[in-house]
């Protein structure tokens, strides 16, 4: 979800607006989704490498997600959306760490939607994990190295009930995956759009769901 900076200057406004309005986009997207029948979203809402953003904005960032938290979350869940946190959430401050809890244990049996906040994550640190999880199995010869294929590691990582994406959307303009869903994303069919996320709206996700619509998927196949 890029461009919430650029979004912000190019109206001579503060960061934090940007931030605020990109935030607030996400509801509305999620929405957009319920509406066309999309079931799953995944939003990259904050990554590991953004730790090492300046303070003042890592602690915006973070007052922003305990907001969202809150109270933007309320109409979703009036509107029976499951909500996930995936990432590295050992670096976050318990208080959130516990509304995240609370959020997902509430939200567990909704089904018009899972919407999937990737925050404080790293695909390849994602990996690692599941590497990690994976190598405590085997030596405690609770699997052997024979058990170990693409479905069992996919089985290790954050969220494996989620399907791996069809449609990996990317706004504002950068032209690559900055360590997003790298696994999960092998096959999935790439859109990029020079629209700013605060401005990207139901019109534009359409367009995205229409130029995928178009293209043939053969997984290496003829």
């Amino acid at each position: 979800m890029d461009g919430n900076a650029r979004w912000a200057k190019s109206r001579g406004l503060p960061l934090s607006v940007g931030h605020k309005n990109g935030s607030d986009n996400v509801r509305k997207i999620a929405e957009s989704c319920i509406e066309i029948g999309v079931k799953h979203l995944t939003v990259y809402a904050f990554s590991s490498e953004n730790w090492n953003r300046p303070p003042e904005e890592v602690e915006y960032l973070m007052k922003l997600l305990d907001n969202y938290l809150e109270k933007e979350t309320k109409p979703l869940i009036e509107k029976k959306v499951r909500i996930v946190i995936s990432g590295n959430l050992q670096l976050l401050p318990q208080s959130t760490k516990n509304k995240i809890q609370v959020l997902e244990e509430l939200t567990k049996n909704n089904q018009s939607l899972t919407l999937n906040v990737a925050f404080s994550y790293g695909s390849r640190q994602e990996i690692v994990d599941a590497v990690k999880k994976i190598s405590l199995a085997v030596s405690e010869a609770k699997i052997s190295l024979e058990q170990i294929t693409e479905t069992y590691l996919s089985q290790n990582l954050y969220h494996p009930e989620i399907p791996d994406p069809d449609l990996l959307i990317r706004t504002a303009g950068d032209v690559r995956l900055s360590n997003f869903l790298l696994w999960q994303a092998a096959y999935a069919e790439l859109y990029f759009t020079e629209v700013f996320w605060p401005d990207f709206g139901k019109k534009d996700l359409l367009q995205a769901i229409n130029q995928f619509n178009k293209r043939e998927r053969r997984y290496g196949k003829r």
